[in-house]
Parts: structure tokens; sequence; C-alpha cells
């Protein structure tokens, strides 16, 4: 990555930011809640507030509709000590989701009401990438945003090549939905055009084989070599039930292939955990931390954030380095 020439790292995510509702009673279904928990999130916010409560500079980019909702949210946003100026306003409503936690056998589940956002509608030239990019050590964006329109697509690709072209490290999380893409080709192509102009990608196994079709067990290979990207960090969960999981991950850099120990964790809320870890692999590249020094600080914020309700993460960063060092037993600390 370029050096900045500031004290802080100064990372740009771009994506969209939707009202998140959840049955305020812990792992009561949707059919059955009366009150609704209301947050704020997105894949490339949540990677914003983490960054920015370890000490980065973050700057979202994004769109959301004029009213007291989205003041609200842009608020919130702030609170965590995201810088919010490129934020624009425009546009009909903004996007909802909600979440029915799962436990046990019963899985998780997301319901989304996005259809017509503001961000879906975004217009061209309305954000000026090498104003916002001036000085900035790395572009972080996501493949949900490619989803939402055909208008977010070509944004999401005209601002990794603005990157690119100004020398600021691009940073693409896979982040493939399902519902989102009712054909996996287009999505292959989207991606492909971007992973040409990254230089960390995030992922794991199934996404490569969701949206590219292949099979294997090195993935993560396959991706650093097929798109010529230096640097790629997969995450891997072993299900033994909605409540419990098994995680993994792996970090490919030209110096090699490293991998973490495996942690079993119960689970709060497993939504926002991928965001974790892409924003733990960051603050490690993005200070200067060996490979293996990166990816424990990023598995280890993978791992807490299941401890942790809400899409953020809001451990520090000497909470999440003392889980990276072991200590992870839960002992009360007095």
């Amino acid at each position: 990555m370029k050096s900045s020439g500031i004290q802080k790292p100064y990372i740009v995510c771009f994506g969209e930011v939707m009202t998140r509702l959840t049955p305020y009673q812990a792992n009561e279904t949707i059919s059955r809640t009366h009150e609704l928990s209301i947050d704020f999130a997105g894949a490339e916010s949540n990677v914003a507030s983490a960054l920015a409560r370890w000490g980065a500079s973050a700057n979202l980019v994004t769109k959301f509709p004029a009213n007291p909702i989205a003041d609200k949210a842009i608020s919130n946003l702030a609170a965590c000590g995201i810088n919010t100026s490129s934020i624009k306003k425009g546009g009909p409503r903004m996007g909802t989701y909600y979440i029915e936690s799962g436990f046990s056998i019963r899985p998780s589940r997301v319901v989304y009401d996005r259809a017509g956002s503001s961000f879906s509608q975004i217009k061209e030239n309305e954000f000026d990438w090498p104003e916002i990019l001036q000085n900035a050590d790395c572009l972080h964006i996501s493949g949900i945003t490619s989803a939402l329109s055909k208008r977010c697509a070509e944004e999401n690709l005209n601002a990794a090549k603005h990157a690119k072209s100004l020398g600021v490290a691009v940073s693409f999380d896979l982040n493939f939905r399902r519902s989102l893409w009712p054909d996996n080709h287009n999505a292959a192509e989207l991606f492909a055009d971007i992973l040409y102009n990254t230089d960390i990608v995030f992922g794991n196994q199934g996404v490569v084989e969701d949206v590219f079709g292949y099979k294997g067990d090195n993935s993560a290979k396959y991706i650093q070599q097929t798109f010529n990207v230096e640097n790629v960090a997969f995450t891997c969960r072993e299900h033994l039930s909605a409540s419990e999981n098994v995680l993994s991950s792996q970090y490919l850099t030209t110096e090699g292939t490293f991998l973490s120990k495996p942690k079993r964790v119960d689970i709060k809320d497993r939504f926002g955990t991928g965001d974790a870890f892409a924003a733990g692999i960051l603050w490690g590249h993005l200070n200067g931390f060996t490979p293996l020094q990166t990816l424990n600080f990023a598995d280890a914020a993978f791992a807490l954030k299941h401890t942790i309700w809400g899409d953020q993460l809001t451990a520090s960063e000497n909470e999440i380095q003392s889980i990276a060092d072991g200590n992870v037993s839960g002992h009360v600390r007095r």
C-alpha cells in the first residue's frame, strides 16, 4: 500500500447502509415477534466502524434519502467515528433488512426489503472519486453493491479503477448474496472486472464455487492465480449448529500461505463477522504487521464478533489482540 504521509491509516469505504430490524427478544422468530430492535448497518460501514474504533481515519461514501431515519443512521455512523462528509442525500428510501437469529438446528434468516433504495439509484458522476480518494491508503468495496443495480455495478468498478489509477490499494470482499443475484454468470463477469483491479480479496470457498464454479479445495489460490491478486484472505466455518461453529481462516500473500488455528465459538450474533475479519486484515496490512500477525488479529476479530450483538464489532484493538494471544477461556477480568 502506498503511504499517505499522515499518521493515521486512511480508508475509504463505499456501499449501502440499511436499517436493520431484529426481534427484540433473543432468537424469536419474525412471525411471532411484536417488538423489533432497530439498528443501522452495511458490509462496508461495518468495516469502517471497526477500523475507526481502532484508530484509523474511515470515510464512508454512500447515499441516503432526506428524512429523519437517514439522519438517525448518519448520527449513528458519526458516533462510531466514521467521517460522513462524503454522504449524498436524495432518492426515495433507505433499504431495510430483517434478521431472524437462528438457534440450535434452526438456521438464521435474512429478509431484504431494499429494492428502489436511494443508494441503488445513485447517479453517474455523483461521487468525485479523485477528490474522495485523495491521500487515501485503501478503498474497500464489496460485491453486494454490484448486485443492487446496473448503475451501482458501474460505480463499484469505477471506484476501483479510480483508486488503482491513483495508487490507492483496492480491497474487495466478494460478499455474494444469492437472493440478490438472479444470474450467477452476471456476478462472475462483474466480479472479475473488479478483481483485476484489486490488491486484497476477501471471501470463502462457498462464494468461489457459487460465482465462478470452482469446486476445488484451493479456492483462495484459484482467486490469487486467476486474477493476479497479491493478497487473498478467506474464512472457513464448520457448522455444528446455528448456535455453535468452528472457525478458521487463511491468508495468502507473496510471502506464502498462512493458516489460523481453529476456534470453537458459541454464537450471539453471526452477522457482520466477515466484515470484522476484513477489518482485521486491513488493520494489520495498514499498520505493517507480518502476515501471520495480521491473520491472527483478523481471525480473533472474526471469532470475537460472534459473541457481540449487532452488526458492528465494538471490541477494542487490545481486546482482540488478547484473543489472538490465546486468552479464550472467558475468565472474569477484575
